[in-house]
């Protein structure tokens, strides 16, 4: 079996006990995938696992056999083009040190096609609507498992409320 990540076919490592987090920033040098914590307590390994989020450093490679992996150098068009929602950090001032920024934009990518499938979360006050009404409350609580330090926090939520604008429009 192989594991597709950002478009390519890779074996997955010989020792089944190798986190997707190590595959990709030891194996494959795509070092845009942070780790953080490496105990899945801030964001900062978030990845697209066939389009949902997953921490990277609580999976294991193998896990994501037969699956497509999407990583912030994934994210990008042909170029220098970047993903929407990377120019929106960079407008909104969504990033400062940078660090937890490629978790971010990958947890907030998934979180937006959550909210187009109308998945609800705590403060979701209408759970029948579909999709779900976004604020800054439902932004900040969908993104609350990635962690900012640095205190871009709002720079990050008008980023993505400029993405989920941008996308409904």
């Amino acid at each position: 079996m192989t594991i597709r990540v950002n478009g390519t076919e890779v074996s997955p490592p010989d020792d089944a006990r190798v986190s997707l987090l190590d595959l990709l920033r030891e194996h494959l040098h795509l070092t845009g995938t942070k780790k953080g914590c490496d105990q899945g307590a801030c964001g900062a390994c978030t990845v697209l696992l066939d389009g949902n989020r997953v921490l990277s450093c609580l999976t294991l490679a193998a896990q994501a056999e037969g699956s497509d992996v999407r990583t912030i150098e994934g994210l990008a068009g042909q170029g220098d083009d970047l993903h929407m929602l990377q120019q929106a950090f960079v407008e909104h001032d969504g990033l400062q040190c940078g660090y937890c920024t490629p978790g971010q934009i990958c947890s907030a990518i998934a979180m937006a096609d959550e909210l187009r499938r109308g998945d609800p979360s705590y403060v979701t006050r209408d759970i029948a609507a579909s999709p779900a009404p976004v604020t800054r409350a439902e932004i900040r609580e969908r993104m609350s498992g990635n962690l900012c330090r640095c205190g871009a926090h709002n720079g990050i939520v008008e980023a993505i409320e400029h993405m989920l604008r941008e996308t409904t429009a």
